[in-house]
């Protein structure tokens, strides 16, 4: 085994780690050292053929392999049939959305895989019912105000709070947190609002009134709708709202594979390494749900230009191109004249160092065959 981990650490330098530990956890049991030689080698091999060039203008590839197939695609919008605000954007606009790096997006959504024996169908029904956010209007069967004393009787369905296994107790409990102001008392499944101040208004209960039905009282929050769903043999939980850091606190969700497709709030609460995976994995599955065919290193550069500062940033004027260091490339994309008076301003330099500076001033681009300089000239023979 000493053998074997010498010949890892000879290619330490020469391979990334990742496909070095990939290597060791599939090698056979019974692998001797001549043989993981032949390996290393053939891994050696085919891990240089697939590095770029030096020069190689991976950025205007990785453009043209995104862009073209891009404009093939079709303005979709995918329906969830029976549920009606489970609408899922997908196609062109999702595109748009995850490379603009919006922080609002038009259908936020999770997916929530389940531990055993939840996982296989277990009390499916009552776990989406127990997640999805419910406001105290689903509770409410009807509100009497009365005048003379000032007060205000919520009754209650019995049926919903039997169902979620809820009591008056419970909700009492939650609006006062919410509502310092006023008294809650449970009489049997009915509660009874009183305003705890001197100058008692009738006005001030009909607005509490409207408050109180959009009170959040049971489930997460932000979470809208849930659906169960079977996917590859297994019961998951599709969400219509997201709230992954209350999601991830539940005892029978699978936290290793729950994930949400808001880019922003993966980056607050996992970091910006899942953010990066997260804009692989989003633009390839739109990429892939229409039929089209991108190498993902492409996808992975683009991932890698938004996330290379250490936050999250779009490809337009407020993320990645505010972040560029050549005052021309950034005033090629957008209103030029701001950057260059600010610019003026700062009295900063440009070092020319990329393409886009380069065109513009009429000089050969520094990729591909424009990339060497001279240093030293030939001399002619006489």
């Amino acid at each position: 085994m000493s053998d074997l981990k010498s010949i890892f650490k000879e290619y330490e330098d020469r391979l990334p780690l990742s496909i070095l530990e990939e290597v060791e956890q599939n090698l056979p049991k019974d692998c001797k050292k001549d043989r993981l030689q032949k390996i290393m080698k053939n891994v050696e091999h085919e891990y240089l053929k697939s590095v770029s060039a030096p020069g190689e203008c991976v950025g205007v590839i990785s453009a043209e392999s995104i862009g073209e197939p891009g404009t093939q695609m079709t303005l979709n919008t995918f329906h969830f049939a029976g549920v009606a605000e489970m609408n899922v954007t997908t196609g062109l606009p999702r595109l748009i959305e995850v490379l603009d790096g919006r922080k609002t997006i038009s259908t936020e959504m999770m997916t929530i895989y389940l531990k055993k024996p939840y996982s296989e169908g277990k009390d499916i029904k009552i776990l989406a019912e127990s997640i999805k956010e419910l406001t105290m209007n689903e509770f409410i069967k009807e509100v009497t105000i009365n005048i003379a004393e000032a007060n205000m009787i919520i009754s209650l369905k019995e049926e919903k709070m039997n169902l979620l296994k809820m009591t008056s107790a419970k909700v009492v409990a939650v609006l006062k947190k919410s509502y310092k102001s006023f008294d809650f008392e449970s009489k049997n499944n009915d509660i009874i609002v009183k305003q705890t101040g001197k100058d008692k208004d009738i006005i001030t209960l009909y607005k509490l009134k409207e408050k109180i039905k959009t009170t959040s009282i049971h489930g997460v929050k932000g979470i809208k709708q849930v659906l169960p769903v079977k996917k590859n043999g297994e019961f998951i939980l599709m969400t219509a709202g997201s709230n992954l850091k209350e999601i991830l606190k539940l005892e029978f969700i699978d936290e290793t594979r729950t994930y949400t497709n808001n880019l922003y709030e993966v980056e607050e609460f996992l970091g910006i390494e899942a953010a990066r995976q997260l804009v692989i994995d989003e633009l390839m599955k739109v990429i892939e749900a229409q039929g089209l065919n991108v190498n993902v290193r492409h996808i992975m550069l683009v991932a890698d230009a938004m996330c290379m500062s250490g936050k999250l940033l779009g490809i337009n004027r407020y993320g990645i191109v505010k972040e560029k260091p050549s005052v021309l490339a950034r005033a090629s994309f957008e209103t030029p004249i701001n950057h260059m008076i600010n610019a003026c301003l700062a009295g900063e330099s440009d070092p020319l160092n990329s393409v886009i500076e380069n065109v513009m001033i009429n000089q050969p681009v520094p990729v591909g065959t424009g990339l060497p300089g001279l240093l030293v000239k030939a001399k002619k023979k006489k």
